[in-house]
């Protein structure tokens, strides 16, 4: 299989007269050894469905195709959407039949071709962590994941408690997997250059906290309790609960201080807090 270099991309780019855009993150690997690496890392197999968002001019997509069963590609714009499948088909004939390719906002998309096993993304870095809960949220089938994104957020999403850089990413990532930092990726690697490093993010599904409040209820306290990051959980959380005292009340029955800050509570704790919305008897 022939993967993308410079001058490979270059010409492709040329051929669709494309302008890289800021507003959809386009930054496109040009390094065939980055891209084995991170396909390496990822440690997809044979039997693997991987879900690609982002494919862009294909770089990635060639590097899963060498190793997995099949691909899925969402690619939200129309002109790349249509181009990969050329590209494959030229570097990668008799693995073209592998790859299905969705025309979509990643953010929107709910239906695939087939259920992915494994998600492997260079994701768009302006909406790297929505577009990233969005695909843990709708296909629970995916069991592991490899992620590059801006370093700063990659930072977020695996940060534990007690991080200056916790917070919600942090605990809405863990309420569906367990993720850590698998790496760094130099700009230089990407055409065009961005103006900062990106970061691996390692995902591993696993089950949500037991809790009586709905996922809902729990993202709806993280969003308070980091909403007013500096205050106290029991001024933060006081619109949630209808005061500071029913929030102190509501704190103590799952085992929080009230004087303590968000940063230092996990996703099964903020659980518990949410918990309470139903009752001190939930």
């Amino acid at each position: 299989m022939s993967l993308l270099d410079p001058r490979s991309v270059r010409e492709i780019a040329a051929r669709l007269d494309l302008r890289p855009t800021k507003q959809r993150g386009q930054n496109f690997v040009v390094d065939a050894n980055t891209v084995r690496r991170i396909v390496t890392a990822s440690g997809i197999g044979p039997t693997d469905v991987v879900l690609e968002v982002g494919p862009g001019l294909g770089s990635l997509t060639l590097g899963l195709l060498e190793v997995a069963d099949r691909v899925v590609a969402v690619e939200i714009d129309e002109l790349l959407a249509g181009e990969l499948p050329r590209t494959v088909a030229e570097r990668a004939p008799d693995r073209a039949d592998r790859l299905d390719v969705v025309t979509a906002d990643a953010m929107r998309v709910t239906e695939l071709p087939a259920t992915p096993t494994a998600v492997v993304a260079n994701l768009p870095y302006n909406v790297a962590v929505p577009v990233l809960l969005h695909l843990l949220a709708t296909f629970p089938e995916w069991q592991r994941g490899l992620v590059m994104v801006q370093a700063e957020v990659a930072d977020r999403i695996a940060a534990p408690p007690g991080s200056k850089v916790y917070g919600v990413p942090s605990v809405k990532t863990a309420w569906y997997a367990e993720s850590w930092r698998a790496g760094s990726v130099s700009p230089s690697v990407f055409w065009p250059v961005p103006n900062v490093d990106s970061g691996l993010v390692a995902l591993r599904r696993r089950e949500p906290p037991e809790t009586t409040a709905t996922r809902e209820q729990v993202f709806a306290v993280v969003d308070a309790a980091f909403g007013q990051r500096r205050k106290m959980l029991r001024s933060a959380l006081s619109g949630t609960f209808g005061s500071s005292a029913a929030a102190s009340e509501a704190l103590l029955a799952a085992g929080v201080d009230p004087q303590a800050r968000g940063e230092v509570l996990d996703v099964a704790a903020f659980a518990r807090v949410a918990a309470q919305l139903s009752g001190p008897a939930a």
